[in-house]
């Protein structure tokens, strides 16, 4: 006779914990715990029975069990033991035991907790767009005692934020660029993983009252620690040194955000710099130079430009603490042979811009614009103080323009609103500046991240991008020219390469194509299989079709052509049906929900379609109305 199994040893019983439970065995209160939780990656689960009642909050035991290992317990412990004796110090009034207590206050760091989450480089990159997106929130936040929100962490998480668009800028990983009502939505890649994060716009940020910004803080702690483990990796991973020097004197000039990116992009096709980025070693000693010589090259943090080209120092270390802790490889430059070579598209987004430079009035958005015109190989200046060059300069190609009217006006470069910018880099392709005037109305600003294929419907304004994209192709042989360098032509090994590569697509689609084949004829055995039809049925179906062929012709000659049509639609409904019978209850299920979901989209694709033709036939009784009139 077996042993008999004991209630709650089993199961989910065992398996599962409360919440309340939890807390009684680690000793903490709820708000620790919930940072220890969010710190460590441990999230409440939902198990099949919930034996304590449905209105409870499970965990799994495991993860308890991992949370009393965990050293941040411990040093809470410490710490909170430390403030007691500091507090009990000034309630004695011993002002001078308080204040050596608070300078020897215990410390913790979370840099085990990024190792321990993120085993390897391509793990902490594929997690990096929740990072990114609060720590550029953070960075636009005012500094709020009320809220609790430090200047600190709001000055780190700009740093990071610069750093991380720096590097972006310098790679020309930049990939597309989208501005909405929330924000700007950036997406980049890096290291092959697509990385997309969004920015707020550059106003006064107000503060809501029913969000919990302890949580929040929790999250951009853990996120400052995790974004500055993957800058140091990124850095190194060129050979830069991280993080990058500061020029106070630079620091001090500095007006806004936007020129901080500008500076940490590099100015490798400005006039001012000459490629100093591009040359790497013998930058270190130029910040004093260029200083004396002539006006800053940005706003602010405009030494990180330099710093950016300078190859770390052998045996240099590029920090001390961060170095020691370094991510996935100790800090060392572990670059992969892959990543030195450009591929197509990193050399598409480089030569956008090439050649080609930008003036910004005072009304756009100097950061974003900044940061898209160089991380696609533009040079860009704008009016202040540090500019690289003035607004009277005659290289200026294009001027970057939000008012309707202009004070004067330059007859050598064009005048175009900022979209004319976002719309040319998610397209790969110069759109004509006519479309963009200053003070015009714009055409519609298409999301990049929309698949119009795989919706089942173009835009107007996408059909005419795609017919410019078929001239510039057409104009080459056949091939799409690099954006920016259509003038330049392509070189014989590009121009076979890529049609080899179309050779390859044809033969893999003609590939495809038989093997369709075959699987609709293996379809429709199975088909005349279950309707009962005999096989020699199918041997002598010769004279079956004759007379079918035939008796369609009699009633065709009677005026019954359709009839022919009717029936083969029937046939065709009558395999459907039998197939939905032959499908299991799961199967039927999953079916009838991709249905409605393709109806629901052909809905949405009609409904487009319809407003389109009603939207034209608008704008034409508008223009034939005055002719009548």
């Amino acid at each position: 006779m077996g042993q008999k199994k004991q209630r709650g040893k089993e199961g989910n019983a065992a398996n599962y914990t409360t919440r309340n439970q939890a807390l009684i065995r680690l000793q903490i209160k709820l708000p620790e715990f919930r940072r220890l939780c969010i710190l460590k990656g441990i999230h409440p689960r939902e198990p099949k029975k919930k034996v304590h009642g449905h209105n409870k909050t499970y965990y799994h035991v495991k993860d308890i069990n991992f949370l009393l290992h965990e050293p941040l317990l411990q040093k809470s412990r410490d710490i909170k033991a430390h403030e007691k004796k500091v507090k009990k110090a000034r309630a004695k009034l011993d002002e001078a035991l308080a204040d050596r207590l608070k300078a020897n206050a215990p410390k913790y760091s979370l840099d085990h907790l990024v190792r321990e989450r993120y085993p390897s480089f391509i793990d902490a990159l594929r997690d990096l767009d929740d990072a990114l997106t609060m720590l550029h929130l953070f960075a636009t936040l005012p500094a709020d005692s009320k809220h609790r929100i430090p200047a600190n962490l709001v000055q780190t998480a700009r740093r990071l934020s610069l750093e991380w668009q720096a590097y972006i800028t310098k790679t020309h990983a930049l990939r597309k660029a989208f501005v909405s009502v929330k924000g700007i939505y950036y997406q980049a890649e890096v290291v092959g993983q697509k990385i997309t994060w969004i920015v707020p716009h550059a106003l006064s940020q107000v503060l809501p009252e029913d969000v919990d910004y302890r949580v929040m803080l929790t999250f951009l702690e853990f996120y400052e620690t995790f974004v500055e483990f993957v800058n140091f990796k990124l850095y190194h991973s060129l050979g830069l040194k991280y993080p990058p020097a500061l020029d106070t004197k630079l620091e001090e000039v500095a007006a806004e955000l936007a020129a901080a990116v500008s500076s940490l992009a590099g100015e490798t096709d400005s006039p001012q710099t000459g490629g100093q980025l591009e040359n790497g070693a013998g930058a270190s000693g130029r910040g004093e130079e260029d200083s004396a010589e002539g006006p800053p090259e940005g706003e602010k943090l405009v030494a990180l430009k330099e710093k950016l080209g300078v190859s770390v120092a052998a045996g240099g270390d590029a920090n001390g603490g961060v170095e020691e802790a370094g991510p996935w490889g100790g800090g060392e430059a572990e670059e992969d042979e892959g990543e030195d070579e450009e591929d197509e598209e990193t050399k598409a987004c480089r030569g956008l811009f090439k050649g080609l430079f930008f003036f910004l009035a005072r009304e756009v958005p100097h950061e974003s614009l900044l940061f898209l015109i160089r991380a696609f190989g533009g040079s860009v200046s704008w009016e202040g103080e540090g500019a690289p060059y003035p607004e009277s300069d005659e290289r200026i190609t294009h001027q970057i323009v939000d008012r309707p009217t202009q004070g004067h006006r330059f007859l050598s470069r064009e005048y175009v609103q900022p979209q004319w910018v976002y719309d040319s880099v998610n397209n790969r392709l110069l759109l004509p500046t006519e479309d963009y005037p200053a003070g015009g109305s714009l055409p519609p600003h298409l999301s990049p991240f929309v698949d119009n294929e795989a919706e089942g419907y173009l835009p107007e304004y996408a059909e005419q991008i795609q017919r410019l994209r078929d001239a510039a192709r057409g104009s080459l042989g056949g091939v799409l020219p690099l954006p920016g360098g259509a003038e330049e032509g392509l070189e014989e090994g590009a121009a076979a390469k890529a049609a080899a590569e179309r050779g390859e697509d044809l033969a893999a689609a003609a590939k495809a194509a038989e093997v369709a084949k075959l699987e609709q004829e293996y379809l429709e055995d199975l088909r005349k299989e279950v309707a009962g039809v005999p096989y020699s049925a199918t041997l002598g179906g010769g004279a079956t079709e004759e007379r079918d062929e035939g008796g369609a012709e009699d009633e065709a000659d009677e005026g019954g052509v359709s009839g022919k049509v009717t029936d083969g639609a029937r046939a065709e409904d009558d395999d459907k049906a039998m197939e939905r019978i032959m499908m299991p209850r799961k199967t039927k299920k999953l079916y009838e929900a991709m249905q409605m979901g393709i109806a629901a989209k052909k809905a949405g694709v009609d409904s487009l379609k319809k407003k389109r033709k009603a939207a034209a036939a608008g704008k034409l009784n508008v223009v034939k109305k005055p002719r009548g009139a």
